[in-house]
């Protein structure tokens, strides 16, 4: 009970020296505050960039295989990426689709789309290079979305490739003007198409045609009529979906054997398609956000180091400035830990009180910065617990130093010493 009592009476001398000196205590807290603005701010930044980006990443499905030309990324264990060595391959084709559609056991779905930008037309409005996707009927099994208005192509006419449209979201507000698109004709590829869906909003994206606010989809035989699938332009790739008692890396080691054939590829030839997969994008997101984040740290923590220099600082003046008070502590039996507790108690209650209000003005700014547009900023409550370890950590730093020579202080000295 004795030393609960010395510790309490420890804190409140700490608090009323920190009332006195308000001033001081203000000018004290800027530097942490700023310190700990700037580490929580970048953290914040990262993690909710992160949070975006893979947020957009899992619409491409973590059970699905996408066969094309191009990789996402160098091969594994290389940093180069060798583009020469792709730029011959050849294109997914439409017959490899069926193909592998026909023949994969391990696949649940299957679907060929391709992918370009294109002029579209309603009336007196227009919108430049938006995204028109062809896509066969599997499409909607493996992507799944949902209609705000209207309905999803029938069976007849993706077979039949009639000129009917699905559009996204942001395509019926800009292109319409508030007008209901489902029953009206727009004009794709200079040919009229009749609008017969609306796409829920799904909100920003990273990766073009996957998030379908800005798409225009349209069956995959109308589509061919004024695009070349068999032509780079056009991005054509096949999407392969997994069972669900299936692994994606199976279905790829199938698949792989599946092209290989139909190919014609030897033994020693290497492969000439891309499988990818969001585990790809996934590692590099890995790797790039790690190094983000050792770099904020760094950013951060030399304005945290200039922040406890000032607590430091400023202890030592209060140090000084009580000394004749230590001397009359220590006559009437205070013991070192009494004094040394003090100080660092108000050290640390500084350091504190500033990475609260630097944590304030980040929660602040996130909150402006989501509200303004569709980059949602979140201080996570694992940045919260951060920002006040490292706060509380450099407090008591900086403090442990100027109490420990209040604490050693020699009582008749300090007692006939002024300030």
């Amino acid at each position: 009970m004795v030393i609960i009592r010395l510790v309490w009476e420890s804190l409140v001398m700490a608090v009323q020296s920190v009332v006195v000196n308000r001033l001081r205590a203000m000018l004290s807290l800027l530097g942490i505050t700023i310190g700990i603005f700037a580490i929580i701010a970048v953290f914040t930044i990262v993690d909710s960039l992160e949070s975006n980006i893979r947020e957009s990443v899992n619409t491409l499905g973590s059970d699905l295989i996408y066969v094309e030309k191009w990789p996402w990324a160098p091969p594994e264990g290389e940093n180069e990426y060798p583009w020469w060595k792709y730029m011959n391959r050849p294109l997914a084709t439409y017959d490899e689709f069926e193909y592998l559609r026909d023949n994969a056991k391990g696949a649940k779905n299957a679907c060929f789309v391709s992918y370009v930008g294109r002029r579209l037309e309603y009336g007196n409005n227009s919108i430049e290079g938006a995204g028109v996707l062809g896509m066969t009927d599997e499409f909607k099994d493996i992507r799944g979305f949902e209609l705000t208005s209207g309905r999803y192509f029938s069976p007849l006419e993706i077979k039949a490739g009639r000129n009917v449209a699905v559009i996204g979201y942001t395509i019926a507000k800009d292109l319409f003007k508030g007008v209901n698109p489902v029953g009206k004709y727009l004009e794709v590829f200079g040919s009229k198409a009749l609008v017969i869906g609306v796409v829920e909003k799904e909100g920003k994206g990273t990766f073009s045609g996957q998030i379908l606010d800005d798409v225009v989809m349209l069956p995959l035989s109308f589509y061919m009529n004024y695009v070349d699938i068999r032509r780079e332009y056009s991005n054509p790739q096949i999407w392969v979906q997994a069972k669900s008692s299936v692994g994606v890396e199976e279905l790829g080691f199938e698949i792989t054997q599946l092209l290989r054939s139909m190919r014609r590829l030897k033994p020693l030839d290497e492969d000439n398609f891309a499988l990818n997969q969001t585990s790809i994008i996934n590692n590099q997101l890995d790797q790039l956000f790690a190094v983000l984040k050792i770099a904020g740290f760094f950013i951060g923590i030399f304005s945290i180091i200039v922040g406890g220099f000032g607590i430091a600082n400023i202890m030592f003046v209060s140090v000084k400035e009580r000394t004749h008070i230590i001397g009359i502590q220590k006559a009437l039996g205070a013991k070192k830990y009494f004094i040394l507790l003090q100080f660092l108690f108000e050290s640390v209650m500084l350091s504190v009180a500033g990475g609260l209000i630097g944590l304030f003005i980040v929660f602040v700014g996130a909150a402006v910065i989501s509200m303004s547009g569709d980059f949602v900023v979140t201080l996570t409550m694992d940045n919260i617990i951060l920002g006040i370890g490292i706060s509380s950590l450099i407090g008591l730093i900086s403090g442990i130093f100027p109490a420990w020579q209040g604490a050693r202080m020699d009582p008749v000295v300090a007692i006939n010493t002024s300030f």
